[in-house]
């Protein structure tokens, strides 16, 4: 091979609490589709951080009860946010932000104590999507008093299909954008395709399979790593909107294949609350999925591919 020669690139680096990794299928465009990634990551940041008391959403959770006009990014976050809990019926659904606060993540998952004697507040289900005033057309948005949004579920996700289209578009060459699990492509992918890694942690790598993705995404949610303790009793970051707590332990992570990356983190997300009824659900979908049970037992579904070989974790 040359020093012309086209070859995969890769760079990770910290983001939004997590880890974000860029591949190129030209190792030539790296440094463009890393601006055009960092850009992104910065404006969503910007926009939908709950642990930032200036951004966007900190900015109009505050504002709740009274009519605002909003970004057009934000607006964008937030349709994103609502078609999500339309098509799950509510199991993911963005006014939990106060039941995720109440749990004890109100701030950046490496800040948070592992350990408090602090006990749960009364839970309370979320508000209701249905329960939010959207006027798309104007941008304006009126939340109900006391509600708080979370984006959780899907800014992330979101942030990766925004990126990948256009850093591929930037630079004319194939992108993969990998944000904690999030992963997204664009463009045309190297031959052979993406590798990507399946498994419950993707900052600490672990027996698990490979997949082989040459368009479209991927998503894993789970409930083993972004975990802490409140009185004695474990907690972790996905809440059911139908009770305000933590989901109860069924599916330990949920992966799924879909065409962009806000679908697929849509659908596993959803998987995890749903828990026992997971498997109709996604069956419905027609989505290819793996789903861990707690025990380890694995369910496939949707013409999951067989794994190519034992590798690191996805997240």
């Amino acid at each position: 091979m040359t020093g012309h020669e086209a070859r995969v690139a890769t760079l990770t680096f910290p983001a939004l609490g997590t880890s974000a990794t860029l591949l190129t299928a030209d190792h030539r465009t790296l440094r463009d589709a890393h601006a055009v990634l960092v850009h992104e990551l910065a404006a969503i940041d910007e926009t939908c951080s709950r642990f930032r008391p200036d951004s966007e959403l900190s900015r109009i959770n505050a504002a709740a009860g009274t009519r605002v006009m909003v970004s057009e990014l934000f607006a964008q976050a937030l349709t994103t946010a609502l078609r999500a809990a339309e098509i799950t019926d509510g199991a993911v659904d963005p006014t939990v932000g106060r039941a995720v606060i109440d749990a004890g993540y109100d701030r950046t998952f490496a800040a948070v104590r592992p350990e408090s004697a602090t006990p749960l507040p009364v839970a309370k289900p979320a508000a209701g999507w249905h329960r939010v005033s959207w006027d798309p057309h104007n941008r304006l948005l009126q939340l109900p008093a006391g509600t708080a949004l979370d984006f959780g579920a899907t800014a992330k996700a979101l942030a990766a299909d925004r990126a990948a289209e256009r850093a591929a578009w930037a630079t004319g060459g194939g992108v993969l954008v990998n944000l904690g699990g999030d992963v997204a492509t664009a463009g045309t992918a190297p031959n052979g395709g993406w590798t990507v890694a399946v498994g419950d942690d993707h900052a600490r790598p672990g027996p698990g399979p490979v997949v082989t993705v040459t368009s479209g995404a991927l998503a894993t949610s789970g409930t083993s790593v972004r975990t802490w303790r409140r009185a004695s009793q474990t907690v972790h970051h996905i809440i059911d909107p139908a009770t305000g707590r933590s989901t109860p332990p069924h599916w330990r992570t949920v992966t799924v294949a879909a065409a962009s990356c806000v679908d697929a983190n849509t659908a596993s997300t959803a998987a995890i609350v749903l828990g026992p009824s997971a498997v109709e659900w996604l069956t419905g979908t027609g989505l290819p999925a793996r789903l861990v049970h707690i025990d380890g037992t694995v369910v496939e579904l949707g013409g999951w591919p067989a794994a190519a070989s034992p590798a690191g974790g996805d997240r």
